[in-house]
């Protein structure tokens, strides 16, 4: 399992966002916001400002008739481990910034047929858009963060790229 080897500074704003959608409160903003991702079991992991993971259990609901996790559940949490760096990046910020996703590109390579990892490397550049965005209210940035799903033995299955706006909120 992906594990964390540095301490991250959040500022005690963003550290709060971290530990709600590392922990138990995640669950029951899933379970109200966002049903299908309950059901499919997907969570956050970690969470710094290197890398987010995240994790899909393989089990009936999440599979298609060939016996391998459903693309669209990989999709749910493919776009989580970039949507939450993403999330705390903005948190606390004067002015507000805003966020959507506006591309994504999705490559299947091998059978999911165990529990996927969804690692996000470059975390960082959603912090410096966020930032972008303060230095220069009104102006739109975007940002495109790179996940890569595994298996527990290391196999690839999946890499996508979600492409980010992120733009302070008019007063």
């Amino acid at each position: 399992m992906p594990t964390s080897g540095k301490e991250s500074k959040f500022t005690d704003k963003q550290q709060i966002t971290v530990d709600q959608i590392t922990g138990w409160k995640f669950i029951l903003w899933l379970l109200a916001k966002l049903p299908m991702g309950f059901i499919a079991g997907i969570r956050v992991k970690i969470i710094d400002k290197e890398q987010c993971v995240t994790t899909v259990p393989y089990r009936w609901f999440n599979t298609n008739p060939f016996k391998s996790m459903y693309f669209a559940v990989q999709s749910m949490a493919a776009e989580l481990s970039t949507a939450a760096p993403c999330l705390v990046a903005i948190t606390g910020q004067k002015p507000s910034v805003a966020f959507i996703i506006v591309n994504n590109k999705a490559e299947y390579f091998k059978k999911a047929v165990s529990k996927v990892y969804f690692r996000c490397s470059n975390v960082n550049e959603a912090f410096l858009a966020a930032q972008n965005c303060i230095d220069n209210p009104g102006e739109p940035y975007t940002v495109t963060l790179k996940t890569e799903g595994t298996m527990k033995d290391g196999t690839v299955v999946s890499r996508f790229e979600f492409t980010w706006s992120l733009k302070t909120r008019s007063s």
